[in-house]
């Protein structure tokens, strides 16, 4: 991308669907231009639907669990300053850590979520503080908040993530680039079926839709805010696990997450 236009530039990761499509729609309704990533065909769907918006897009189609992936959508950004940074792609997956499920799908869950959040920040980030400013968000959960068996790995994901954000925040604080945790519940998208959880009771149960989601992120990274708890419901969960030891926290979790739940 070493073209030039007047507006600024947004990266989004995991923009092919869901709460990063969302994301991105916002940026271009907001004077972004976009540069958007994912693995799934999707992206090019995505893509039309958000240039539709106004915006100059840029869709790269990259795997990001693997380092390759990222250093790829770094050669695209082509050394163009990057106003806003959504570093929003994740993937999860469900069943008993110990019994079910392969040991390469849990270490995707690391790398995904947690590798290449980590490679991306680095390789954008410090441009945005020696430029002087920027924005990033990073899509956390509200997950984070407790142990979750039956998706214990996806849960210590996020809490990585959460807390990797909110510690670049104060690090950045003189830098004039701020930094943003979204944390979500459980979301209208693809999430709950590509982990394998849709015969579990949060599966089943209700969700919030991903374009307000995305919304309630976007303002939040306007605003400057350390965080942000989308959704009423998801709040007053956020706070109950707050205030209550890991040991019920845990039970609880496990009990929304546990495979066959729903019947």
């Amino acid at each position: 991308m070493t073209d030039t236009t007047s507006k600024p530039l947004a990266v989004v990761t995991g923009a092919s669907t869901g709460i990063g499509r969302e994301l991105a729609k916002q940026f271009a309704q907001h004077g972004y231009d976009l540069l958007i990533a994912a693995e799934n065909p999707e992206l090019d769907e995505a893509r039309e639907e958000i240039a539709r918006l106004g915006a100059r897009v840029e869709a790269v189609r990259v795997d990001l669990a693997e380092p390759e992936g990222v250093e790829e959508l770094v050669r695209h950004l082509g050394g163009k300053p990057v106003a806003a940074l959504a570093l929003n792609a994740g993937v999860g997956v469900g069943g008993s850590f110990t019994d079910g499920g392969d040991l390469a799908d849990q270490l995707r869950v690391v790398d995904l979520n947690v590798r290449s959040t980590v490679h991306l920040a680095k390789r954008v980030i410090p441009g945005m503080a020696a430029s002087g400013g920027g924005r990033v968000l990073f899509t956390s959960s509200i997950a984070a908040s407790m142990p979750g068996p039956y998706q214990s790995v996806y849960h210590a994901s996020k809490a990585f993530v959460g807390s990797f954000a909110q510690a670049l925040r104060e690090e950045l604080k003189d830098s004039g680039v701020t930094v943003t945790a979204l944390m979500p519940g459980p979301t209208d998208t693809e999430f709950f079926t590509r982990a394998g959880m849709e015969d579990t009771k949060i599966g089943s149960g209700p969700k919030d839709d991903a374009a307000e989601v995305a919304k309630a992120g976007f303002e939040a990274l306007m605003a400057g805010k350390d965080h942000v708890i989308t959704g009423a419901r998801n709040k007053v969960q956020a706070n109950v696990a707050q205030h209550s030891p890991d040991t019920l926290n845990t039970k609880l979790a496990a009990k929304m997450s546990e495979p066959g739940g729903a019947k």
